[in-house]
């Protein structure tokens, strides 16, 4: 990010010369009249200026407010009652929408889903038809072909952001002229099915045209060494596959055909485009899977550096670096050790650490995993004791009262600072509590979730060919080597667990439970989870509906006694929790774009 001012600054500093007039002339007209569009969209230089905005328009999910909560689903509790979890979807403006469009600002907590997209899409359309003008953009096909792939790859990227959380909307793909009307068909809702094709035609385009890295292109050169968020090959493919499978999936499938399963074709279409992105990084190690030394490396690093790793293709865009210490970490971690204002403490819930397995691999219901579920804590497997904090645990290097967890009933991070640990656990994904863990450290820490990472692609992989017609366990996309179980395997080897267990690959359904508590753990507070329960339509399943805390004593060995899971809520689903309600100065403005369904 460091550079990719550059395309900007240099944009607006043509723009501010040749706007510099006289102030007569600035009283007889505005200065953007004197910019031609020859001056904005004629070199590759001024035009990638304007597509810089774009980036801009992605929000930081964390950081959208003075700390956002944007885990929906079963994973977090805080001090008091989440309005998602009481069925109360119209909530969390920070995080959705609610706010004018300012891109020209270094502040996360401003950015939202609903306003950004739709302002990034209108751009993009307007990017696609300066390409189109005859004689306007005068560069080499490279030039072009960069510039019309990051238009097509961020059009069908926000149309993604949108309908992932509203359903299918009107996917326009031309500019609006502002006296048209409303009334025509083009501005009808579409289901998300039919929304994901015209996206998926936009990412296939966008991958023909990208480059694998900026830093290996002509374009690039100018940047290089600053162009890891660049959109490219490896981003469209990516999206290409996701918007696909979640098109596939049961809720959605049956939203459009009225089948509650898998749709196989889309599956098939969808592995094929995972499969084409792991061969590619097969064969280019642009992208390759985190070594489990440096798993963390995907969400967190200190001293300002930029985490991502050798494994995250899409990472948020960073608006303000010290907005980590007072977002990211003032929601996260104990108030008592002054790192927030007291006021979040967003911890983990009981319920959802249970998917994580044993160290034999495991789930701990099966009969053989060895779990005790009176010492809960031993022999969990390893990515358990890198994200979760338990009591007992080192909090920090400072000595005192917070420099170990007391989680325990009556524990003064129990109940003895508020807001406490509702459940008895702190979570370490983006805050690494710890033993290296000070204030001057954490004032440069650098913490962030992923859009979208190489180890998300193989097991939506491995669900795509799992659900694919002929598919299954053992089967494989057509333009890739490895079956489904190969891909999860390299999730589970990552996090130094055994293959999967054979008796999980009989069938279709057991193979797919084990996706789902994969999923569950290595994409753990990502943001993941909301979506694919929504989509696999569990987001009313009675597993996954009661979040809870572990009450317990601590023994004179230190060891939990007197151990009880507690529900502490029950979320409240229906079916039309299936989409987010609409604002409803939007679903008043003209009959073509009604309400979801149930708001």
């Amino acid at each position: 990010m460091k550079r990719m001012k550059y395309y900007i600054g240099i944009f607006l500093v043509s723009i501010i010369g040749i706007t510099a007039t006289s102030c007569e002339d600035y009283l007889d007209k505005a200065p953007e009249s004197d910019i031609s569009d020859k001056d904005a969209f004629g070199n590759f230089t001024s035009f990638q200026g304007f597509v810089e905005e774009m980036y801009k328009c992605i929000m930081d999910p964390d950081k959208g407010g003075a700390f956002n909560r944007c885990l929906f689903a079963d994973e977090t509790l805080g001090p008091s009652q989440y309005p998602f979890d009481q069925g109360n979807y119209w909530s969390n403006e920070s995080y959705f929408f609610g706010q004018s469009v300012n891109t020209t600002d270094a502040e996360s907590r401003t950015k939202r889903i609903w306003e950004y997209a739709w302002y990034a899409i209108r751009k993009a359309n307007l990017a696609l038809s300066k390409l189109e003008e005859e004689g306007l953009f005068e560069g080499t096909d490279e030039e072009r072909n960069h510039l019309k792939g990051q238009a097509l790859f961020f059009r069908g990227w926000f149309y993604f952001e949108i309908c992932r959380y509203w359903g299918g909307m009107p996917y326009i793909d031309r500019m609006l002229e502002p006296t048209e009307d409303l009334f025509t068909p083009e501005f009808k809702r579409l289901n998300f099915q039919e929304c994901a094709k015209k996206m998926a035609a936009d990412f296939r385009a966008a991958a023909d045209l990208l480059p694998n890295h900026w830093d290996l292109s002509g374009p690039g050169e100018a940047t290089k060494g600053h162009n890891r968020d660049r959109i490219n090959k490896f981003h469209a493919l990516g999206y290409l596959g996701k918007a696909l499978l979640y098109a596939a999936s049961p809720m959605i499938n049956e939203e459009a055909t009225g089948n509650n399963a898998f749709d196989g074709e889309l599956c098939a279409q969808a592995a094929s485009a995972f499969g084409e992105l792991l061969q590619l990084a097969d064969q280019t190690g642009i992208y390759q899977m985190q070594s489990w030394d440096t798993w963390t490396d995907c969400f967190w690093r200190w001293n300002w550096e930029r985490p991502g790793g050798t494994e995250c293709i899409m990472m948020p865009i960073i608006f303000e670096r010290s907005r980590v210490r007072w977002s990211t970490l003032g929601g996260m971690v104990p108030s008592s050790i002054g790192m927030n204002s007291g006021s979040s403490a967003d911890v983990p819930t009981h319920n959802y650490i249970k998917n994580y397995a044993m160290a034999n691999g495991l789930p701990i219901d099966d009969p053989a995993s060895g779990y005790n579920p009176n010492d809960p804590w031993i022999g969990r497997e390893p990515r358990f004791y890198k994200d979760i904090l338990k009591d007992g645990d080192q909090i920090w290097a400072t000595a005192g009262v917070d420099q170990y967890a007391q989680l325990y009933n009556g524990g003064r991070h129990r109940n003895g600072i508020n807001p406490p640990s509702v459940t008895g656990y702190y979570y370490l994904r983006y805050a690494p509590l710890g033993k290296d863990f000070t204030a001057s450290k954490a004032d440069a820490l650098q913490a962030y979730k992923p859009y979208l990472r190489l180890a998300d692609i193989y097991l939506m992989y491995a669900e795509a060919v799992n659900f694919s017609p002929g598919g299954g366990p053992n089967a494989k996309a057509a333009n890739y080597s490895m079956t489904a179980v190969e891909a999860l395997n390299v999730v589970r080897n990552r996090a130094q667990l055994p293959n999967l267990d054979h008796k999980f690959t009989t069938s279709k359904e057991a193979f797919f439970e084990e996706i789902v508590r994969e999923r569950a753990v290595e994409l753990a507070f990502e943001g993941a989870r909301f979506c694919d329960l929504r989509r696999w339509n569990r987001n009313g399943d009675e597993r996954y509906l009661d979040k809870t805390a572990l009450d317990f004593d601590r023994g004179e060995n230190g060891k939990p006694i007197n151990i009880r899971e507690r529900v502490v809520i029950r979320r409240t689903v229906g079916k039309k929790h299936n989409w987010l309600p609409i604002q409803v100065k939007y679903t008043t403005q003209y009959e073509g774009f009604p309400q979801n369904p149930g708001w």
